[in-house]
């Protein structure tokens, strides 16, 4: 088995209208079966900084979720061990990463994206992909996918 195989992807925020001084809504990233987690944030074109952009987690998927420590862009750690900073005006295009060992955290995880206030506002798409799978996916819908194809 090839291990990209052993994937699967949600999409946690789907792509959406232009938003401009709102939070995006994220679907529940369902874990169990899993040992680690990417979750990517997707902006568009945007003209205003983000003002939150960070992971909370629930030990069910419609309770009360709170922020994960080490996953807050703008206070966290970044991995050249330095602060991170929010997504900014001038971020368009760019993907912004969360690596999660799943063994140390609730079970259900959630994005937080909200822009900042500005003239027009950014777009926004957040993808989780969910890796060390207890059991690899045998259809493309167990993967998360309409269709793959494979070379």
């Amino acid at each position: 088995m090839i291990h990209e195989q052993r994937n699967k992807v949600v999409l946690m925020v789907p792509p959406e209208a232009i938003k401009d001084n709102g939070s995006y809504t994220s679907a529940a990233l369902d874990t169990k079966g899993a040992n680690y987690a990417a979750i990517l944030a997707i902006l568009g074109a945007t003209d205003i900084a983000m003002a939150a952009l960070k992971i909370q987690e629930c030990a069910t998927s419609g309770g009360s979720y709170t922020d994960v420590t080490g996953l807050i862009y703008g206070t966290s750690t970044n991995t050249a061990d330095s602060t991170s900073t929010l997504p900014t005006a001038t971020d368009d295009d760019k993907i912004f990463k969360f690596e999660i060992d799943t063994r140390y955290c609730k079970r259900y995880l959630k994005i937080v994206a909200t822009n900042g206030d500005g003239t027009v506002g950014g777009f926004f798409t957040a993808i989780g992909i969910l890796s060390r799978l207890e059991q690899s996916p045998k259809t493309a819908a167990l993967a998360g996918c309409s269709q793959i194809l494979r070379v």
